[in-house]
């Protein structure tokens, strides 16, 4: 499904509130706009009534009195606002009794309110009259002459054409201006969204124009605030994507051209022992070599490609050093024999955050390259302490140790100390699952009476309660 359009979603934030305050202003307006209107033309029905009760004549006094009345319809045209209203009249007794008017209009059967809106004994009510909404005014009409005295119900009533007419302009002439409002709002969004979205879209521009596998960081020294956050995230990922392809190009670089040397031995000593130049057994006996070589070299450079993959992963459990070591220890410990040589072990508990493939790889490494290097009968340490929040993995042998000129290629891939017993990939290994774990490895001569008497190799992690130290580190 493909996603929402920001404007799409912003208009319809927007707008849609609007409009249902709209519609929810529109009713209310409609309601107070025709008690507005009904207050004024009330006030004219109130006006007729008493125009008719005016000209109201009575015979009698109260209960025997007679009321007449000589209202012609025509007195009634001038309060006619225009010819969409029409009204209605009727005089009655306080009994009921039709004296003038409509007699089929209803007679009232109301009270009069005990604070009427005028001065006077009024009653405003709605009616149905000949299948019409009508509004009608009662006036309760005292009525006194020369021949008695009585009350009167005076009603007057109008139909609502013209009321709800000019209820529904006004709100139509709002609902108009409303609208013209609803779409500048309209308007203003879709202008505002596209200059907002300006910088992404000169940013997605600039990535599309770059060339393949550029993955240089992106420079938006003009972006919005609200952009930086993305702009960083991209040029994190683009960071490592970059070093992703560095690593993979390094490795393919690395596999072709140190392989190539021993293939290339490994086809001169077969067509030698197809030509019949050496021993069968003898020509076995070098390919044998070589092909253990090449097989080394093979597995290291897959152990150091493996390293960057692991490096990538954040997900790593907490793994117990100690028990790593003495495992890697008891799986070289044939080795160990072979040689004769005073080995001692010394490890304590040191729990460490990282994946255990790295931690045996790095242990593997660092153990077999002192036991080469440790002459037949000589001393091989293993000390593994923690303190302060880091462990210390110290190898300590009795070799020639490392000279000078040699210590800093060391650690570079490919740089062994002696080509003939190595691929010089174990220390780059090591060094590159140290790096990735937050630590150090430091490779030290140890002297005696000013003479060389062994090597000390140290790695220094941070242990697993100071997790956020060693990422940090990293």
């Amino acid at each position: 499904m493909r996603a929402g359009s920001l404007r799409r979603h912003l208009l319809v934030g927007i707008l849609v509130p609007v409009l249902a305050l709209i519609i929810a202003n529109g009713i209310s307006l409609y309601g107070r706009a025709l008690a507005a209107l009904n207050t004024a033309y009330d006030r004219t029905l109130l006006a007729s009534a008493k125009v008719i009760g005016e000209q109201l004549e009575v015979d009698g006094v109260d209960g025997a009195a007679r009321i007449r009345a000589t209202v012609p319809y025509s007195a009634l045209e001038a309060f006619e606002a225009d010819n969409r209203s029409r009204l209605f009249y009727r005089v009655s007794s306080l009994h009921g009794e039709l004296v003038s008017g409509f007699d089929d209009l209803p007679f009232w059967h109301g009270e009069i309110p005990a604070r009427p809106p005028y001065a006077a004994l009024v009653d405003f009510y709605d009616e149905r009259f000949h299948g019409e909404e009508v509004r009608v005014a009662v006036l309760l009409q005292p009525v006194a002459g020369a021949h008695g005295r009585g009350m009167a119900v005076v009603q007057v009533a109008e139909t609502l054409q013209l009321r709800r007419a000019v209820a529904r302009q006004i709100l139509v002439d709002t609902l108009w201006r409303q609208a013209l409002l609803v779409a500048v709002i309209a308007l203003v969004v879709l202008l505002v969204v596209q200059r907002a979205t300006r910088p992404v879209r000169q940013l997605s521009a600039r990535l599309q124009a770059r060339a393949e596998g550029d993955l240089t960081p992106i420079e938006a020294p003009h972006a919005p605030r609200e952009l930086l956050p993305l702009v960083e995230a991209t040029n994190a990922v683009m960071g490592r994507l970059a070093r992703l392809l560095e690593n993979q190009k390094r490795f393919v670089r690395d596999t072709a051209h140190q392989l190539r040397t021993p293939l290339a031995v490994l086809k001169t000593q077969v067509q030698s022992a197809l030509r019949g130049d050496l021993e069968p057994r003898q020509a076995l006996q070098e390919v044998e070599a070589t092909v253990e070589r090449a097989t080394l070299l093979a597995n290291q450079m897959l152990s150091l490609a493996k390293v960057e993959q692991l490096r990538q992963q954040a997900d790593a459990p907490v793994c117990d050093m100690a028990g790593i070591v003495r495992s890697v220890a008891l799986d070289l410990s044939p080795l160990v024999a072979d040689r004769d040589l005073d080995f001692s072990m010394d490890v304590r508990a040191a729990p460490v955050r990282a994946h255990e493939w790295m931690l045996r790889e790095l242990t593997r490494n660092l153990l077999h390259n002192a036991i080469r290097h440790c002459p037949p009968g000589g001393a091989l340490s293993v000390r593994l302490l923690a303190d302060a929040g880091w462990l210390a993995l110290t190898l300590g042998d009795t070799g020639p140790g490392i000279a000078p000129a040699l210590r800093e290629r060391l650690f570079q891939p490919f740089a062994a100390g002696d080509v003939r017993s190595g691929s010089g990939l174990g220390l780059a290994i090591c060094q590159e699952i140290v790096a990735a774990l937050g630590g150090a490895l430091v490779l030290d001569n140890r002297m005696e009476q000013g003479r060389i008497s062994g090597l000390d190799a140290t790695v220094r992690l941070p242990l697993a309660t100071m997790e956020g130290h060693g990422q940090a580190a990293h």
